[in-house]
């Protein structure tokens, strides 16, 4: 059977600043800026090298729209409590505190980030 994986994720925003700020302070990372004709981008850090699907904010006008329905992103993380500890201060709501999934699956949280998408956070522990 072939294997699917995701390559690519891009997070709609309608304030890149305000974003850009939000996810920074959560993860604890730098987002790197582009502008790409009208298209305002800010992409994760990201390496090719190690497992993982490489993403963006994306600002674009008749694009995309934030929302907290339709496709979720899990971010992987050590422990989601430390992300978790981070999203009000940053802006953000928690929407489903740490939750075990199954003892061998691990962890899951929900939160809406500044602009109003739901996003999931995923731990082993």
């Amino acid at each position: 059977m072939r294997h699917v994986s995701v390559g690519w994720f891009e997070i709609p925003v309608e304030n890149m600043e305000r974003a850009i700020a939000f996810y920074e302070a959560v993860f604890d990372c730098k987002l790197d800026r582009h502008q790409m004709g009208p298209i305002d981008m800010a992409w994760f850090p990201w390496d090719e090298s190690k497992q993982g699907a490489g993403g963006s904010l994306v600002k674009a006008e008749g694009y995309y729209k934030p929302s907290a329905e339709g496709t979720k992103i899990y971010f992987s993380s050590e422990d989601v409590s430390v992300e978790l500890s981070k999203i009000e201060k940053a802006g953000g709501k928690i929407i489903q505190s740490k939750t075990e999934i199954a003892p061998n699956i691990g962890f899951m949280a929900l939160f809406h980030d500044c602009e109003g998408n739901e996003i999931a956070l995923h731990s082993n522990k």
